[in-house]
C-alpha cells in the first residue's frame, strides 16, 4: 500500500472511478465505501461516483454499462452475486476500462482479463483463524467434545462459502476434531435473520457449545436471539468476523468471543489505488491481498478505532 501512496504523489491528472456497492444497506460495506470516500478525498483530481446496487444483479450490470457510456477513467465493483461477475469484466474489457473487484472474490478471479484486478483479503484466513480460536477456547475450558452450530452469509457469494469450510476444515484436524456441526443454515449476512433462525434453533431444542458465524451481523442477532431466551453468555461461545463497531461493542459487554478483523478501510484505499494506477497504465498484482487479524478480548482495545 506504500508504494501505491508514494506513486499517487506524483499523480496530478484528473481521474473519475465509477464505484458500484453490492449495498449500501451493509455494516461492513459501509465501512468499506467510506473508506474509499475519505481516501480519494486526499487525493488530486479524483472522483468517485458511487452508485447502491441494492442487491440486484441486473442493477450492477447496468450501472457498469452506465459508468462504461459516460467514459469513466476505471470501475470498481463490489459484487451483489460473485458468481455473475463474468458480464461484468467483458462490459469494462470490450471498451477497454480498467476494472476492479473489491471485498468479495469474483468467479473469474483467475481468468480476469488485462486492467483487471482484485483487492480483498484472503478468506482462507478468516473463518481459519476464527475457528482456531473457538477451538483453542473450547479446549481451555476442558471440553472434550463439543458441538457446534454454523451460520452462512449468502450462498451465492463466495466469502459465505470459503468461510463455511474454512470452518469444517479445521474441525477436520485432529486438534479440532472434538467439535461436532449440528446445524448450518444461511442467515443471509443479516443481523435480523440471524436472531430469527438462533429462535428456531432454541424452539426446536438444539444443543450446541459454540456458536460460529460468517459475520458478525448474524453472530449479534444470534447473540440477541440467545440473551432473550435467558441463555447464559458465558456457557457459549459466540464467534463471528468483520469486527465491524458493533461486533467490537458487543465484545466489550462480555457476549462476542471471537471475531477477525477485515480491513474495510484498507480494502477500499487499496481498490482506488488499484483503479487508478491501471488506468495510468501501470502493471499490477491482479490479486492484492489485506491481512485478516485475529481479535479477541484479550487485544480488543487495538482494534476499537479501526472499522
Amino acid at each position: 500500500m506504500a508504494a501505491f501512496a508514494s506513486f499517487l504523489a506524483t499523480s496530478a491528472s484528473a481521474q473519475t472511478i465509477g464505484v458500484s456497492m453490492a449495498l449500501f444497506d451493509d455494516n461492513f460495506l459501509t465501512v468499506l465505501r467510506n473508506g474509499m470516500i475519505d481516501y480519494s478525498k486526499g487525493l488530486d483530481g479524483v472522483t468517485l461516483q458511487i452508485e447502491d446496487a441494492q442487491n440486484d444483479v441486473g442493477k450492477q450490470l447496468s450501472q457498469v454499462q452506465n459508468f462504461v457510456a459516460s467514459g469513466v477513467d476505471a470501475i470498481i465493483v463490489n459484487p451483489v452475486d460473485t458468481d455473475a461477475t463474468t458480464a461484468l469484466s467483458q462490459a469494462a474489457a470490450a471498451a477497454g476500462i480498467p476494472l476492479v473487484y473489491v471485498n468479495r472474490q469474483p468467479v473469474n478471479v483467475d481468468d480476469l482479463p488485462e486492467k483487471q484486478a482484485f483487492v480483498a483479503s484472503d478468506e482462507k484466513q478468516s473463518g481459519t483463524l476464527q475457528t482456531q480460536e473457538v477451538c483453542r477456547i473450547l479446549k481451555e475450558a476442558g471440553k472434550k467434545e463439543a458441538s457446534a452450530v454454523v451460520m452462512m452469509g449468502e450462498l451465492s457469494n463466495q466469502a459465505a462459502r470459503m468461510r463455511t469450510q474454512d470452518i469444517k476444515d479445521v474441525i477436520a484436524t485432529p486438534e479440532c476434531s472434538f467439535i461436532k456441526i449440528v446445524e448450518e443454515q444461511t442467515a443471509n449476512w443479516s443481523r435480523t435473520q440471524g436472531a430469527d433462525l438462533m429462535t428456531n434453533w432454541l424452539s426446536a431444542g438444539v444443543k450446541f457449545d459454540a456458536v460460529i458465524s460468517n459475520n458478525d451481523e448474524m453472530a449479534i442477532g444470534a447473540i440477541q436471539s440467545l440473551k432473550s431466551s435467558g441463555r447464559a453468555m458465558d456457557d457459549v461461545i459466540v464467534a463471528g468476523i468483520d469486527a465491524t463497531q458493533d461486533a467490537l461493542a458487543s465484545m466489550a459487554a462480555g457476549d462476542l468471543d471471537v471475531t477477525v478483523f477485515q480491513n474495510a478501510a484498507g480494502q477500499g484505499q487499496g481498490a482506488v489505488d488499484a483503479a487508478i494506477r491501471i488506468a495510468k497504465g501501470e502493471t499490477i498484482e491482479k490479486k492484492v491481498y489485506v491481512p485478516f487479524e485475529l481479535v479477541t478480548p484479550a487485544n480488543l482495545k487495538d482494534y476499537q478505532a479501526k472499522n
